[in-house]
């Protein structure tokens, strides 16, 4: 991958809830993507790209959790160990943080917060502050492949930036069987470049 100062690099929610054996929302296979990711942070890095990490930070208590009506166990609560950065990741000092959920929203989108009730969305910004800084181009990587990465790439390309997701850099949940692939095949449809 070729970057340059108008590509951002986004990864997403590479955190120890989901990157980390011990983590309530462990994704198989996830530590492996990581020597790539921070292949493509060092990468983005020298060449003058921005990178953005994402976090899921989310309230102790909140429909988006099981134990409130929602489908996922509880992760990734804000200032909790489950909602730091994984420790191997490569973190840049002039980096684009955006957290994502802290009012009980679904987060899934760098992009987009959506009330798990309502289903109103909000921006969380990022769009705009990409813009701000002449950004054309969005590559993706992180966790999980068939949540989180995908609706930030589905939400990237519909805000007309030209998107890639790098496979390497991601694994899938699998809540069913099949859900990476079948995310996959959705995001070429919208346009998405997988490399």
């Amino acid at each position: 991958m070729t970057f340059g100062r108008s590509t951002a690099l986004i990864v997403v929610d590479v955190q120890n809830d989901f990157a980390d054996p011990d983590g309530s929302l462990f994704v198989s296979d996830a530590p492996a993507s990581i020597p790539f990711v921070n292949d493509q942070v060092a990468a983005a890095d020298t060449a003058g790209a921005t990178v953005v990490y994402t976090q899921d930070w989310h309230p102790n208590r909140t429909p988006h959790f099981v134990t409130d009506g929602g489908i996922w166990p509880v992760h990734c609560v804000g200032e909790s160990w489950g909602s730091e950065l994984y420790p191997s990741l490569e973190v840049v000092a002039e980096s684009v943080r955006i957290r994502k959920g802290t009012g009980g929203e679904d987060g899934y989108s760098a992009f987009s917060l959506r009330d798990p009730v309502t289903g109103d969305e909000t921006s969380t910004g990022l769009a705009d502050a990409l813009h701000d800084r002449g950004i054309e181009r969005v590559v993706v990587v992180g966790l999980a492949l068939d949540y989180c990465v995908k609706a930030t790439a589905l939400d990237a390309a519909r805000l007309g930036f030209d998107t890639t997701l790098l496979a390497d850099g991601t694994r899938p949940v699998n809540l069913e069987p099949g859900d990476g692939a079948r995310a996959v095949a959705e995001l070429v449809a919208a346009g998405v470049q997988v490399a």
